[in-house]
C-alpha cells in the first residue's frame, strides 16, 4: 500500500484481527451465516495482505495479479447468490472493489499521475459507498435500551453474537475507505 507506513501497518493488524475473528466465527455459524463469515474472512486477510507497506515489502509484480484473480473468483462467488436478493451485493461490491485496487497498485496500473487528475470516478463512487455503508453500520451499532421488564436473554457463543460480526464488518468497512483513499 502507498503511503505511511504507520497507517499501513495498523491496517494490517485491523484486517487481520478481523479476518481470524471471521473464520473463528465461522465454526459456531451454519449455512448462509458460514459462508459470509467465510468470505469476510478472505476480504479481511486479502485487505490485510495489501495493506502491507511497499517501502517495507517489496512485491513481486505478479502478486497483484493474483490478488485480482482471488477477488475477482470471490466477486463471481458472490455473484450468483445475488440474483435471489440484495443481501450479497455487500460482498460483490467489496470483491470489485478488491480487484480493481490490485489492479490500480499494480505497477503500471491506472492510478499513475492520478494527484495531477483528481480522484477517479470509481474511487469517488467506491468512497462514497463505503462511507454510506460505515455510518449506517456504525449506526446499526448504537445501543437500543432494553424493554421494562424484559425476558433474561440467552446466552450466545461468543463467535456467534451479532454484534460482534456487525463490528467486524465496520472495522473492514474503514479499512476499505482508508485503503482506498491511499490510492
Amino acid at each position: 500500500m502507498h503511503g505511511p507506513a504507520m497507517s499501513g501497518w495498523l491496517l494490517v493488524a485491523l484486517c487481520g484481527a478481523t479476518g481470524a475473528y471471521c473464520l473463528a466465527r465461522m465454526r459456531s455459524c451454519s449455512g448462509e451465516a458460514r459462508k459470509a463469515a467465510g468470505g469476510e474472512a478472505l476480504m479481511g486477510f486479502g485487505m490485510a495482505a495489501m495493506a502491507v507497506p511497499a517501502t517495507v515489502l517489496a512485491v513481486p509484480e505478479w502478486t497483484w495479479t493474483v490478488y485480482a484473480a482471488v477477488f475477482g473468483m470471490a466477486a463471481l462467488h458472490a455473484l450468483w447468490p445475488t440474483r435471489r436478493g440484495t443481501r450479497h451485493l455487500h460482498h460483490l461490491v467489496g470483491s470489485l472493489a478488491m480487484v480493481y485496487m490490485a489492479v490500480a497498485m499494480a505497477p503500471g496500473g491506472g492510478h499513475t499521475g492520478h494527484a495531477s487528475a483528481g480522484v477517479p470516478l470509481l474511487t469517488g463512487s467506491l468512497l462514497a459507498y463505503y462511507t454510506v455503508y460505515v455510518l449506517r453500520s456504525g449506526l446499526r451499532l448504537m445501543p437500543v435500551p432494553a424493554p421494562a421488564g424484559g425476558a433474561a436473554t440467552a446466552t450466545v457463543a461468543w463467535g456467534a453474537q451479532p454484534e460482534l460480526a456487525l463490528a467486524c464488518r465496520l472495522a473492514m468497512g474503514i479499512a476499505m475507505l482508508a485503503m482506498l483513499f491511499a490510492l
